[in-house]
């Protein structure tokens, strides 16, 4: 794939970027390691100043950059403001938070008595150099949310963007050399994935992070199994949204309908799969359906817009296919499900009903604003159908019975559960999942620690 900014609105390519060679990556990646050497050594007080100035840049470029991500991504310039927003602001949580979040720790006195020890630490310790392999869909968010924590931790970063938003990509590494960053702090490696393994594997290279697709993961996971280093792994979802009968019906559709189509429906943590229980099924149906069709679909730079274009060809084509195949197998099309006749890679918000285990789209992820309608009898099997995934990263829970949500957060098959509510990543949430999901946690004070060297430290009488 080439590297390359080409607008989803029209299919016109804007910019091209040569890969870096050989030379230039080691050049990298020597930079990357010595300065570890050094920034290892300083302060969480000047981290967090680095990253404050940071997210004080961002906040003064929200405009602009937010207007390069629609361009090359599609999502609704709002939606790319806010996502400029968020990151500026889960900077500064980290700014304030980390050095608590990485304070030694001590085992309880009896403990340590017991081992011989006068005293005992627990210590946390930057890695190294670390490799982020990250997606288009957040372009900013995805990486802030590795950055930040790693930075503050004492780790340096190598950033290797998806190839169709390379203007992000290089805004990333000069934002934090702005922000007064020395240069080996953060690096931007215009590669394409073919380069991934090579990098992965070199020695100074000490763990790896991906947000992406399955087999992108299994990819890195394997490499860096072989090579013994740790890995954070955020791949896809395909998350249920559960409505019982006691939920707040109105409100439950309403959110729904955001749920299912925020960033143009692409977004690992987007709500694809609504089981609704089936007292409440044609209302919630009814109301859900008119909240699909009402929304507007067009120019993501037109500030009323919204739903954009998906990201690429290919992914309007693989969303297709998932849809074609379920109208074969019987699924009703109760809105949407046919490409508009307009340049650009367009795909209207799409409701199907009556799914089967058969069909490929009760298995695969939709990536893009298709949503799935199911009918479920009673509690348990809404966790049946729930659970039938072979992915579990979020979930969505609308009931007022305090029974059914202790049941629900016990038995969901996911990394959170979020109830009368919509998922949503936060700083101070540890965000991961389960089965096909991935593995490891981002955000929070587990995510800051995933790339540190949890370290005991004994000391005799």
């Amino acid at each position: 794939m080439p590297i390359a900014t080409v607008n989803p609105a029209n299919g016109e390519t804007l910019k091209t970027y040569e890969a870096m060679g050989e030379e230039e990556i080691e050049r990298r990646l020597q930079l990357a390691e010595a300065t570890f050497r050094t920034y290892r050594m300083s302060r969480f007080v000047d981290r967090g100043r680095l990253l404050l100035q940071a997210a004080n840049l961002l906040d003064e470029d929200q405009r602009d950059i937010g207007r390069i991500m629609t361009t090359e991504m599609g999502k609704p310039v709002k939606q790319a403001r806010a996502e400029a927003a968020k990151c500026a602001r889960a900077m500064r949580w980290y700014a304030e938070h980390a050095e608590a979040l990485l304070a030694d720790e001590r085992p309880p006195d009896a403990d340590v008595t017991d081992s011989g020890a006068s005293r005992v630490r627990v210590r946390y310790r930057p890695l190294g150099p670390v490799l982020a392999v990250m997606p288009w869909n957040f372009p900013l968010w995805q990486v802030i949310r590795f950055a930040a924590p790693a930075l503050m931790a004492g780790n340096v970063g190598l950033l290797k963007h998806a190839s169709n938003v390379p203007q992000t990509a290089l805004y990333l590494e000069d934002l934090f050399h702005r922000a007064g960053f020395t240069e080996g702090c953060f690096q931007t490696l215009l590669i394409g994935s073919g380069a991934v393994d090579g990098i992965l594997r070199d020695e100074r290279v000490r763990a790896a992070t991906l947000t992406g697709s399955e087999p992108a993961g299994r990819a890195v996971a394997s490499t860096a199994g072989d090579m013994v280093k740790k890995t954070v792994l955020e791949l896809g979802g395909s998350d249920p949204f559960v409505v019982m009968p006691s939920a707040d019906i109105d409100r439950a559709a309403q959110v729904a309908v955001t749920a299912r189509v925020q960033n143009n429906g692409q977004s690992c943590i987007a709500a694809k799969r609504f089981i609704v229980h089936t007292d409440v099924y044609d209302a919630f149906a009814e109301r859900f359906v008119a909240g699909m069709k009402a929304l507007k679909v067009g120019d993501p730079m037109q500030e009323d817009t919204e739903v954009g274009p998906l990201a690429s060809e290919q992914g309007r084509a693989d969303l297709e296919e998932l849809v074609d195949d379920a109208k074969r197998g019987g699924a009703a099309v109760l809105c949407g499900g046919r490409r508009p006749d307009w340049p650009g890679w367009y795909y209207p918000p799409t409701v199907l009903a009556g799914i089967t285990r058969e069909m490929r789209i009760h298995r695969e992820e939709a990536f893009g604003p298709v949503a799935t309608l199911y009918r479920a009898g009673d509690l348990d099997e809404a966790v049946l159908i729930a659970n039938d995934s072979p992915f579990g990263l979020s979930s969505n829970v609308w009931t007022r019975d305090e029974a059914e949500t202790e049941r629900f957060a016990r038995d969901l098959e996911a990394g959170a559960v979020y109830v009368n509510g919509m998922t949503a990543s936060h700083p101070a949430f540890p965000f991961g999942g389960v089965k096909r999901s991935g593995y490891g946690r981002e955000l929070s004070g587990h995510g800051i620690r995933e790339f540190c060297n949890i370290t005991t430290v004994w000391q005799g009488a």
